[in-house]
C-alpha cells in the first residue's frame, strides 16, 4: 500500500474544507473517518459533504450503512484499507478525513482483536442496566476503564454495556485492548495533517455551527428518523446532538435547552479530541485560520512526503 494523507483535528475546526481544497489541488480522493457519517440519513448533524461536493471530489465511506447495522473501529479499518488501496491503484492521492480518533489509529496502526465476550455476560449487563440505570453502569465502567469511560457519550448505552463486558469477561479494559498493535503490523506511511485553532476562535465556531445546522433542518432530520421507527437507543443516536434533540421530538426538553447541551458537549467533545491527538506521534500542525497561506506548504509538504515513500518502496 503506498502513502496516504490524514486530516485531523478537533471537530468544527475546518478538517473537511482544507480535505476538499487538497483533493482537487492533488488529484486525490476522501476516506471518511467520521464515525457517524457512514449512516444513511444522519445528514445535517453531522455535516455530511454535499451533492455538490461529491460530484466535484469522490468521497468514500460515507451512506455505507443503514443505522441499526454495527460499525467497529475494526470494520472501519478494513473498509478503509481498501478504499486506499482502490484510490492508489488508479493513481490518485487518498485523503483520509475525520475525527474518529480510535478509527484513525485503527486504521494506521492497528489494534488488536478483542476476544468474543460470552453472551451471558452481556445479557446479565443489560439486565443490570434496567434495575440499576445507566449512570450506575457508568461509575462501572469509570472503575474498571476510566479511559474508555471518559471517551464515551455520556447517553451511548451500548458501547457502555460493550466495554464493561469487555473489562468483566477478558480481565483486560477496553483501552488496553485499543492500545495494543497486532503483533508484526507495520504503521501505515501517513503523512498527517493537524488543524488546531485558539479555543476561543473554535468555541465560537462550535456554537455557530450548532445554531446553523438547526437552521438547515437538523430537528427535522431527526423527527424524521424516529418516524421510520428508528430506536432512539441505538448507537447512531447516542451522537452528539441527535441524543438532545431526540428529546426535543420526543417532547422531553425545549429546542433552546437542547442547543444550549449540544454546544456544552461537542464542547467538551473537543477537549477530548484535543487531548487525544496531543497523544499521538508525528503530526505537522497548521492554523486553521491561516489556511489559504499555508496550503501550498501542505502541498510541498505532501510532495516531499511521497518522494520519500516512492523511494521506501522502490529499496524493499
Amino acid at each position: 500500500m503506498g502513502t496516504l494523507m490524514v486530516i485531523l483535528g478537533p471537530t468544527a475546526v475546518g478538517k473537511s474544507a482544507l480535505g476538499m481544497r487538497l483533493a482537487e489541488q492533488l488529484d486525490g480522493e476522501i476516506v471518511n473517518a467520521d464515525a457517524l457519517q457512514v449512516y444513511r440519513g444522519f445528514d445535517v448533524g453531522t455535516a455530511k459533504p454535499t451533492a455538490e461536493e461529491r460530484r466535484r471530489v469522490r468521497h468514500h465511506l460515507i451512506d455505507i450503512l443503514d443505522p441499526h447495522e454495527q460499525f467497529s473501529a475494526g470494520d472501519f479499518a478494513r473498509r478503509a484499507r481498501q478504499a486506499i488501496e482502490d484510490i492508489g491503484q488508479r493513481s490518485k492521492v487518498p485523503i483520509v478525513v475525520g475525527g474518529s480518533g480510535l478509527y484513525l489509529r485503527a486504521l494506521l496502526e492497528g489494534i488488536a482483536e478483542i476476544p468474543p465476550v460470552d453472551p451471558r455476560l452481556t445479557d446479565y449487563l443489560r439486565r443490570r442496566l434496567g434495575a440499576e440505570g445507566l449512570a450506575r453502569q457508568r461509575l462501572g465502567l469509570t472503575l474498571l476503564d476510566p479511559e474508555t469511560a471518559n471517551r464515551l457519550a455520556p447517553g451511548d448505552t451500548q458501547r457502555t454495556l460493550r466495554a464493561l463486558a469487555v473489562a468483566l469477561g477478558t480481565g483486560r479494559p477496553l483501552a488496553a485492548w485499543i492500545a495494543e498493535r497486532p503483533y508484526g503490523r507495520q504503521p501505515l506511511p501517513a503523512l498527517r495533517i493537524g488543524l488546531t485553532l485558539p479555543r476561543a476562535i473554535l468555541y465560537d465556531r462550535i456554537a455557530d455551527r450548532v445554531r446553523s445546522m438547526v437552521q438547515e433542518g437538523w430537528v427535522e432530520e431527526v423527527v424524521e428518523l424516529l418516524d421510520r421507527g428508528l430506536s432512539p437507543s441505538l448507537p447512531a443516536f447516542q451522537a452528539i446532538g441527535y441524543r438532545q434533540l431526540a428529546g426535543v421530538a420526543r417532547g422531553r426538553t425545549t429546542l433552546e435547552e437542547a442547543i444550549a447541551e449540544t454546544i456544552r458537549a461537542t464542547t467538551r467533545f473537543a477537549k477530548r479530541q484535543a487531548t487525544w491527538h496531543r497523544n499521538e506521534k508525528n503530526i505537522t500542525w497548521f492554523s486553521a485560520d491561516e489556511i489559504e497561506r499555508e496550503l501550498p506548504q501542505i502541498v510541498a509538504i505532501w510532495n516531499e512526503f511521497g518522494r520519500r515513500g516512492a523511494y521506501a518502496e522502490d529499496d524493499n
